[in-house]
């Protein structure tokens, strides 16, 4: 998974935060026969902490996660002793340390991946059904929607599809011979969507659908 520069500074920025938070507790009593001193921690300075936190955590993982939800529950029921808010600090910690080694499961990208596997599935069934055109123009929308998918990864503007599929080379995220293909197998989708459907033959159509079907694989 590539990480976004942006949350990783956010998660860092967190960090330091909550460590400034910590040390803002005061000592509330003196317990006198353990002689131990209880802490409460600020409830202003922890509900601001955690908002920034639950803010990031849900554009990261999603409000679905079990991060989220651990950390929502925790912030409304927080009750300002010290403990409580290392409870939350540790459930961060763990959300960052998930983030930063690469372990975030992207629900929203599998869900987007499985829907263009069925799309690629259908023009496979339309193209042994003699339906090549049909299917080229199936595979070119397919094309388009796993190409803005990757610009959103990469935080590259969605534009027309030649324009992300140069923009997307030149920031490697894959190579020129790729970009190549791309072209081509766009070039198919769109006499197949304008009616041109004399100007391309059935191999060219297999092809293209076989191209997309990989790069779904392959980048998906």
């Amino acid at each position: 998974m590539r990480l976004d520069p942006i949350a990783t500074r956010r998660f860092a920025e967190l960090f330091t935060k909550g460590e400034a938070v910590l040390a803002s507790k005061k000592v509330d009593f003196v317990s006198r026969e353990e002689g131990v001193a209880y802490h409460k921690v600020p409830s202003g300075t922890y509900r601001e902490w955690m908002t920034n936190v639950l803010n990031l955590i849900q554009r990261t993982f999603g409000e679905q996660s079990i991060h989220f939800k651990h950390l929502a529950e925790q912030y409304s029921k927080f009750t300002e002793w010290e403990s409580h808010f290392i409870d939350s600090f540790s459930l961060f910690k763990a959300a960052k340390e998930d983030y930063e080694g690469g372990y975030l499961f992207n629900v929203r990208t599998l869900a987007k991946a499985e829907v263009l596997s069925d799309a690629i599935s259908q023009a496979k069934e339309l193209l042994h059904a003699g339906y090549k055109d049909p299917a080229s123009i199936l595979a070119r929308v397919s094309l388009e929607s796993v190409l803005k998918d990757l610009c959103d990864q990469h935080g590259i503007p969605h534009s027309k599809l030649e324009k992300m599929n140069a923009d997307l080379c030149k920031a490697n995220v894959y190579n020129m011979a790729k970009q190549k293909q791309v072209t081509a197998w766009a070039e198919i989708g769109n006499k197949a969507a304008h009616g041109n459907w004399s100007h391309y033959t059935e191999q060219d159509a297999i092809a293209m659908v076989q191209g997309v079907e990989a790069l779904v694989a392959d980048i998906l």
